[in-house]
């Protein structure tokens, strides 16, 4: 047995194309999911309806090594990866809220006993005047908001394509919640 994740991946449709001659780049532009006609812009109306396509809840844009060779219009379904292919994910993690510094950069606890007033908190933050220049550097790990960035996951295995319903299983987990929107292209890291 494998842990999988399933995913809904496509159709998706060709929006534009860009070269380095037009637009000083070459990628594609893809839409994915359905929209109501009433939460689309005049902007992106008129967008659509260059491409010739019905409107699309998310566009992205790929970044290609040279020109693109899709034609506008064009659908591209899950059949473009296998099973065995190694692929990235890219989604935005899960939102924490504001968490201290135990949980957000694994800080350990202070004393628990003994008369300590300091069990969660960071501790030191920097030097003070003398030689350190009295004040906390920049970077400096502390409590915050945790979460909700984007994050990749690379060199995930596909492990079967369902092209009928566009399912994608994949081994391991992904970032982001339950019904979340996540990228997925071919890994950077081929090899290991």
């Amino acid at each position: 047995m494998v842990p999988v994740t399933v995913i809904e991946a496509g159709p998706t449709v060709v929006m534009q194309n860009k070269t380095v001659e037009t637009d000083g780049y070459n990628a594609v532009q893809l839409g994915f999911g359905t929209v109501k006609d009433k939460k689309v812009t005049k902007p992106q109306k008129g967008h659509f309806a260059k491409a010739g396509v019905k409107p699309v809840k998310f566009i992205r844009e790929m970044r290609l090594p040279s020109a693109p060779e899709f034609t506008v219009g064009q659908t591209i379904g899950v059949d473009t990866f296998s099973a065995g292919e190694l692929i990235d994910v890219i989604g935005t993690a899960k939102g924490k809220g504001f968490a201290g510094g135990i949980k957000r950069h694994n800080f350990r606890r202070g004393p628990m006993g003994h008369g300590s007033k300091s069990h969660r908190e960071p501790g030191s933050i920097g030097p003070r005047m003398s030689g350190g220049g009295g004040k906390v550097f920049k970077g400096k790990k502390l409590p915050g908001r945790m979460g909700a960035q984007r994050v990749t996951i690379q060199r995930l295995s596909v492990v079967r394509v369902d092209a009928d319903r566009n399912l994608m299983l994949i081994k391991g987990a992904v970032p982001g919640p339950k019904g979340g929107f996540v990228v997925i292209k071919n890994t950077v890291k081929p090899k290991k």
